[in-house]
């Protein structure tokens, strides 16, 4: 039974002026392939400092397209993170494309540098580079991505930053998404995220081709384009170049997104204002506080904690605990190569320690743009409770 008075771990906040600029939508001439989504690109692009955007109805379409952009198909290879959702690795199979895994930094819990080093020489060595590397800026902290940058260049892969929690995020003082690390960088508007489109998602670049390699293909494969017509019997006149998909965003979508955009400076000084109350009211507790890097300025999408090494059989325990009294704690992730259609492709437990030790010790405290201070509170007086419950502190 659900708790009257549960703390969700995520949600959306919606103004009168999102639910206004909705309904404008709504009344307009345009439900879907309006002004809306251009409009919507335009202002994110300018937010961040990319040249172009091709919105989608989610982010997991943007990851395919930003993955069919870069030409990726059957004999490629695609690396990731293991500490992130599965559409990270999803989207690379999508294109038919081999996925593997690089192991966490145990600091940050994002793409270990060193790590992809280590990985790179060795692939070299057996000729199984990847063709593109996906680094997750989890709990919306950017990667070390000047580190992964200079790696692209020495061993030729292409860079899709999977940025699905780092909207607003800052990394070496620069908005996340302006292209100077990476070809594609793809944000998330699920309504659990720092801004929500209800669904949906977008893909930055700088490079025109590839902005309009996935907006071909993200209208069904069609062009109206007078450049790339073989011919033009009239207006009405379209074609299909390439087999494409329907992950066209709609004018609802965009006014939400929109309308929400304009707050985002807002949300993300909200965030980091309940991340310094997270701090003073947990200080003393048996357990990790999230590791902030000099060089990046997080958009803080969660506030995740880590239990003792010594203690991670009582994670169980500590989170029915907090469920029962109405703190909705999540876990963020269950590594993908521990899923069984990873584990059918012949990935195993052991193969990446760091993302699984994280993984057995994590939880995820409530942290969205409506949480008072009152209820941190209250999520910190219930995890002390919990952790003495489980006897990973004492009282």
């Amino acid at each position: 039974m659900m708790h009257t008075d549960f703390i969700p771990y995520g949600r959306q906040s919606i103004s009168e002026e999102d639910i206004a600029a909705v309904v404008k939508s709504l009344r307009s001439d345009f439900l879907t392939q309006g002004p809306c989504v251009s409009e919507f690109e335009h202002a994110l692009c300018t937010k961040v400092g990319a040249r172009y955007g091709v919105a989608a109805n989610s982010a997991t379409s943007a990851l395919h397209l930003a993955c069919l952009a870069l030409g990726v198909g059957a004999g490629d290879r695609v690396w990731t993170s293991p500490n992130t959702f599965i559409a990270s690795a999803n989207c690379a199979r999508y294109c038919g494309a081999e996925v593997d895994f690089v192991d966490i930094d145990p600091r940050t819990y994002n793409m270990c540098a060193d790590k992809l080093a280590e990985k790179l020489q060795a692939a070299k060595l057996t000729g199984t580079l990847p063709k593109v590397v996906i680094p997750v800026h989890f709990a919306g902290q950017s990667c070390d991505m000047a580190a992964i940058h200079t790696l692209s260049k020495a061993y030729g892969f292409r860079i899709i930053e999977d940025a699905s929690h780092a909207i607003g995020a800052k990394y070496q003082g620069e908005y996340v998404g302006n292209g100077q690390c990476s070809d594609i960088c793809v944000f998330s508007f699920h309504p659990v995220k720092i801004i929500t489109s209800a669904e949906g998602g977008m893909a930055v670049t700088n490079d025109e081709h590839l902005a309009e390699h996935m907006r071909t293909h993200a209208s069904q494969g069609t062009t109206k384009s007078p450049d790339e017509l073989t011919q033009m019997p009239g207006d009405w006149y379209y074609e299909q170049h390439t087999l494409g998909f329907n992950y066209r965003m709609t004018e609802l979508q965009a006014a939400l997104g929109l309308s929400q955009l304009s707050r985002l400076d807002d949300f993300i000084e909200g965030r980091h204002q309940q991340f310094a109350h997270y701090e003073a009211l947990l200080k003393g507790f048996s357990i990790t506080l999230p590791y902030q890097a000099d060089d990046s300025d997080s958009a803080l999408h969660l506030y995740p904690i880590l239990l003792p090494e010594h203690n991670r059989a009582a994670r169980k325990g500590v989170f029915d605990s907090l469920r029962q009294a109405g703190v909705g704690t999540q876990v963020h992730y269950i590594p993908v190569h521990l899923q069984p259609y990873y584990q059918a492709l012949g990935f195993k437990q052991g193969d990446f320690p760091m993302a699984e030790d994280y993984y057995a010790r994590t939880l995820s405290l409530p942290l969205f743009a409506d949480l008072t201070l009152a209820q941190q509170e209250r999520v910190a007086l219930i995890l002390k409770h919990a952790l003495i419950a489980n006897r990973v502190m004492s009282a």
